[in-house]
């Protein structure tokens, strides 16, 4: 993952599981989801919950971090977005810009780094998950 051209991190997905880990800044980072999908928590070397996100795979759903909760919607069931809503308005968003090559591009305006990935985490595990039921 780059920030401005710059290698921030690298996502490593998990192989058995929905979710993945990551480092930055030093610290190491695992998503984890529970058996549905539908809840994730990201938790540090230490095991301490994060961040966690609620309902996810729904149209709404929403990640609580340090005492604050963020809302997001899907912009539509035909595109790959995922929106970062303030009531109804548009502040943000995840999404796919190339089908063939798989780029994504992660707008999240005052989301601390280690949040916008574990948002980045979540979104990408959706998308896993959904192509793996549309194809089996």
């Amino acid at each position: 993952m780059t920030d401005r051209g710059r290698e921030i991190t690298v996502w490593d997905s998990s192989m058995w599981k929905s979710g993945g880990e990551f480092e930055l800044d030093g610290r190491r980072f695992q998503v984890r989801s529970n058996v549905w999908g539908n809840k994730y928590t990201m938790v540090d070397d230490a095991e301490a919950v994060v961040a966690s996100a609620d309902r996810v795979g729904r149209r709404r759903w929403t990640v609580e971090a340090a005492g604050q909760t963020y809302h997001f919607r899907r912009k539509s069931i035909w595109r790959d977005e995922e929106e970062l809503v303030l009531g109804d308005t548009r502040v943000g968003s995840v999404r796919k810009t190339s089908f063939w090559r798989g780029d994504v591009v992660v707008e999240l305006p005052g989301l601390a780094t280690a949040l916008q990935l574990f948002v980045f985490g979540v979104v990408i595990s959706m998308w896993d998950a959904q192509a793996s039921a549309g194809g089996s």
